[in-house]
Formats: structure tokens, C-alpha cells, sequence
């Protein structure tokens, strides 16, 4: 167990962290692509039941995953698709992950049921049934106010669930803690870089609104599209798959600025290759 204590960085280091996370993608966008759409296609499986739920506590552990990628690209390597899988399969780590997947899962329900307390229509179980379904006409039966506040739970939730598992999951995974030290050291070196973080936001917003105003046009461009329609839409993936990279990509730069990382964690396609011939 590596027992580093977080270092206090300057406000610059944010716009740094996300210049880092560009560059790391350039460096290797096939694979870097290629393992964020298999945690997509995963978390496509969530609506079913039992395997769903197996999906949703897994998040951290794969989310390891793609940071052990990022890890890998940034020592040169070449990150190979198994990597997504490692922290699930390495023992003492996995139950760790899990644990931490069912603490985000808990605090996530509870957070969005606190916001939407009061609310009976939205709170009603075939209702909501029918919204995770995917279920349009569902969603068009709530008033405006009703899905502005919906929205606004799931988003809150998700910023709580975030918050909590930012520096916790590499702390586990790169640095071998346990819970509930990387949860309170993780939160403690919020807190204290707080500046870098706030830059990092921004930026990131900065960066959310021309995506989100390509996204948008492409999704206008399906109906007209005809036969291009999906690859419209394969333009629209690709552009939040990016998006959701440079979020693991800034993660991974952030943890590495403030906690640091010993030289050799990292391992290349040659090397895991080499591992399963022996």
C-alpha cells in the first residue's frame, strides 16, 4: 500500500490537466475509442434485471480500467481491451470496487429521492418503470416543471456520485487503499486543491458547448439524413465518446499531479500478451 499524502497544486494545474487529457487521446485514439464503446455497450445492459444492477456496482472497476489505459499511454504503451477488465479480476481490488460501486449506487438513490421528495407523480414506480424503458410517451406526460426537476435530481446525483469517487477509485486501484482511507483522503485532497478543480470545471464547460452544439446539429441532420442516418448517429457517439475520454483522461492527469504514480505500474499490449503466453 502506497501511503502518499495529497499535494496542494496551483489553479493553473486544472487547464493543465486538461491539455494533458488531450494529448494522451491524440496519442492513442483507436484503442483509447475502442475501450470507452465497450463500456458503453456494457452499461447498455443495465435495464437487465440482476446483471443490470451487477453492471451498475462494476462502474468503478471498470472506470480503473480506462484509467490503467490512460496509465499505459502516458508511459507509451499501447492499451489493449483487457485492460478495461482488470480491476474486476484482480482479487482484493475487486471486492473494494464494488464495494465502492454499491456505496455510489446508495448515496445515488438517496440523493435523487431527497430532491424529488414531494413530487408523487414523478416518484411513481410504473412510471418511472416506463422512463427507464426508454418510454417517450412517458416523459411527455410530465408537466415541465416536473421534468426540469427530474433532471435536475439525476444530475445532482450523478455530481455527488462523481464528487465521491473522483480521487477514491484511483487511490484504490494505483495505490492499493483500502475504502474508506481513499474515500477520506480522496475528499480531503479536493477540498484543498479546490482552485485547480474550479479551472478544470470551467474549462470543461468551455469545452461542453461547442460538443453539445455539434451533437445537436448532427441529431437535427437524422431526419434528413435518410440512408446516413447512422452514421450520423455514429458521429454523434463518436463525439460523446470523446468527450467522456478527456473526462478519464483529466482524471487520470489530476491523480497523477496530485498523488503521483511509481514508474512500472503501467502495461503495454506486448506485455499482457507476453503474461498469457507464459
Amino acid at each position: 500500500m502506497i501511503n502518499r499524502q495529497a499535494r496542494v497544486v496551483p489553479a493553473r494545474h486544472g487547464i493543465a490537466w486538461l491539455v494533458q487529457s488531450m494529448t494522451l487521446l491524440r496519442a492513442q485514439p483507436a484503442r483509447l475509442f475502442l475501450l470507452a464503446m465497450l463500456l458503453q455497450v456494457m452499461m447498455g445492459l443495465t435495464q437487465v434485471p440482476i446483471v443490470g444492477f451487477l453492471l451498475i456496482i462494476s462502474v468503478p472497476a471498470l472506470s480503473a480500467g480506462l484509467l490503467q489505459a490512460f496509465l499505459v499511454t502516458a508511459e507509451g504503451g499501447k492499451p489493449s481491451p483487457n485492460l478495461l477488465f482488470r480491476p474486476l479480476l484482480s482479487g482484493a481490488h475487486s471486492m473494494r470496487m464494488l464495494a465502492m460501486g454499491a456505496l455510489m449506487f446508495a448515496v445515488g438513490v438517496l440523493t435523487v429521492s431527497l430532491v424529488l421528495s414531494g413530487s408523487e407523480a414523478i416518484l411513481d414506480p410504473e412510471l418511472l418503470s416506463r422512463i427507464e424503458q426508454g418510454d417517450v410517451e412517458a416523459l411527455s406526460s410530465l408537466d415541465q416543471g416536473a421534468l426540469h426537476k427530474m433532471v435536475l435530481a439525476f444530475l445532482i446525483g450523478i455530481s455527488v456520485s462523481g464528487t465521491l469517487s473522483y480521487m477514491t477509485i484511483p487511490l484504490m486501484w494505483f495505490h492499493d487503499r483500502r475504502l474508506g482511507s481513499a474515500l477520506g483522503e480522496g475528499l480531503k485532497a479536493l477540498v484543498v486543491n479546490w482552485k485547480p478543480f474550479l479551472v478544470l470545471g470551467l474549462g470543461l464547460a468551455a469545452l461542453l458547448i461547442p460538443v453539445s452544439l455539434a451533437a445537436g446539429i448532427l441529431f437535427l441532420w437524422v431526419g434528413s439524413a435518410g440512408g446516413l442516418a447512422f452514421v450520423v448517429l455514429g458521429l454523434v457517439m463518436l463525439l460523446l465518446l470523446a468527450f467522456q475520454l478527456i473526462l478519464f483522461g483529466t482524471q487520470f492527469c489530476a491523480f497523477r499531479d496530485i498523488f503521483g504514480l511509481d514508474t512500472g505500474q503501467a502495461d503495454s499490449e506486448e506485455s499482457d500478451e507476453g503474461q498469457l503466453v507464459a
